[in-house]
């Protein structure tokens, strides 16, 4: 089986995460700041924000990928790939305007964590069935 829609969700969560490290790599240039934040506010909260799409990713994709070798639907996984990929975008954008809440960055969580609870609880469901 060629996992062709975890390739798909991974390429989309890839070229996301690119445009995170470029939003890093400006501020460093911006600020001429080589290492660490250097007091800088939006460096922080760049670097936040770049972190924590690199924490929350790489165990969506191990579960999807389980998901999607161990025979679920088709449509499941693309609602899963597409409410994290739209979740994780709708964070980036709201923790990028604001270290407060935003609505980007409090349901960008909110359907991260029910993409991620959907997806172990559907791993554990083909490993038990």
């Amino acid at each position: 089986m060629n996992p062709v829609i975890t390739a798909l969700y991974g390429g989309l969560l890839g070229l996301l995460f690119l445009a995170l490290c470029w939003q890093v790599v400006n501020h460093r240039r911006k600020g001429r700041i080589g290492l660490g934040t250097g007091g800088n506010a939006d460096l922080e909260r760049a670097i936040r924000v770049h972190g924590n799409f690199a924490e929350y990713v790489p165990l969506f994709l191990v579960l999807l990928l389980a998901a999607e070798l161990g025979g679920a639907p088709a449509w499941l996984l693309h609602v899963l790939g597409g409410v994290f990929v739209l979740s994780r975008a709708g964070h980036a954008w709201g923790l990028s305007k604001s270290g407060g809440t935003t609505p980007g960055r409090f349901y960008g969580t909110l359907f991260t964590w029910v993409a991620l609870l959907a997806a172990a609880l559907l791993n554990l469901w083909l490993a038990l069935a």
